[in-house]
């Protein structure tokens, strides 16, 4: 038996864009932020919140945050410093 093949991406249909998940960008006191929604059926792993620090389990909508400039010497990309957070915590963050 021979391995599955995949179609290429470039032959299978589009997949719309969610709405839910579409990043948008916020301004916060540390600066701007791009920030994505994860609903619950898109979050499959646990995350610890830097905001107050307890997990995000598997099914728990949430977001995705990360610098929209780089703010590290060190730093390749702003997305390598993305973080999960609860949306609450998000939100009440200044």
């Amino acid at each position: 038996m021979g391995r599955h093949k995949r179609s290429s991406k470039y032959t299978r249909p589009v997949r719309p864009l969610n709405p839910a998940s579409h990043a948008h960008s916020e301004s916060k006191a540390d600066g701007r932020h791009v920030v994505r929604n994860v609903p619950g059926e898109r979050a499959v792993k646990t995350y610890t919140c830097p905001g107050c620090l307890h997990p995000i389990l598997p099914g728990t909508p949430h977001v995705v945050a990360w610098p929209h400039d780089p703010t590290g010497f060190n730093t390749s990309s702003p997305v390598s410093e993305r973080r999960h957070w609860h949306t609450g915590c998000w939100k009440a963050r200044p």
